[in-house]
């Protein structure tokens, strides 16, 4: 049987009094298109985060790749080939958009500026934004930001084989784009995995219908810190699940308040 890729057992995680996540247990396989799906405020951000390796569980087991991370980031953890696309961007106003790309690779790899130079340029051809290195944040619209982000997410060092590109995560990746420059990102999401082979999974969180349409293939529905629903995408538009039905008809009757 085919091994995650990403798996959660148990997993918990409160902010002060309130619980966000309560013992969840995910699989995420290869060639997965997850989409994470739920009511605001329901731990969608949160289980990315912690796949990441940004936030750590007040509880339970996180393996990538069959490894059990030991801390987060910024406590010297491996990022275990694991890249994350943010909500808006999150990029550095005073770098370029090649010292943005490979910002991690400047600072922790043996790389000369030559050959990150050059890593980046593939990745912004990868992306659909060739010569723009030079170019600040400022310059770019907001879908190109979210390309850049994503060019950084799958930049690695590659005399580091252990963070080659396994899972990409995007948190609410097509948030405040015009139709237009959504279906750009989200066709591009797709093709990263499906045609073009630079990772082998990914998770998205998002509450558009374009995005859930385009790029999503299996949907988890998480409510009150559970999972409680998982399937494919067109089981979950068919499903008759009361969480389901409301979410999608954007019903203000239903089980959720």
């Amino acid at each position: 049987m085919t091994e995650p890729i990403v798996e959660l057992k148990e997993v918990s995680k409160s902010f002060g009094s309130k619980t966000i996540l309560d013992q969840v247990n995910l699989k995420i396989y290869p060639g997965d298109a997850l989409g994470v799906i739920g009511p605001s405020g329901t731990g969608k951000s949160t289980i990315l985060r912690i796949i990441a390796g940004l936030l750590k569980p007040d509880a339970g087991e996180v393996y990538i790749q069959g490894q059990k991370r030991q801390g987060t980031i910024e406590e010297g953890e491996a990022s275990l080939g694991v890249g994350m696309v943010f909500q808006q961007s999150a990029l550095f106003d005073s770098l370029t958009v090649e010292e943005n790309i490979g910002f991690a690779l400047y600072r922790y790899s043996q790389l000369s500026p030559k050959q990150i130079r050059e890593l980046v340029d593939q990745k912004l051809e990868i992306v659909g934004l060739p010569g723009t290195g030079d170019l600040y944040p400022a310059e770019l619209s907001g879908g190109m930001r979210k390309k850049v982000s994503l060019a950084r997410a799958i930049i690695t060092d590659p005399n580091n084989p252990d963070n080659t590109p396994t899972m990409i995560l995007y948190d609410e990746p097509t948030a405040g784009l015009d139709p237009v420059a959504s279906t750009r990102i989200e066709n591009l999401i797709h093709d990263l995995l499906f045609e073009q082979g630079v990772c082998r999974a990914y998770a998205i969180v998002t509450h558009q219908a374009s995005t859930i349409r385009l790029t999503t293939e299996r949907i988890i529905f998480i409510y009150e810190g559970k999972i409680q629903w998982d399937g494919t995408r067109e089981e979950a538009y068919n499903s008759s699940h009361p969480l389901l039905k409301q979410f999608f008809s954007g019903s203000i009757e239903g089980p959720i308040p």
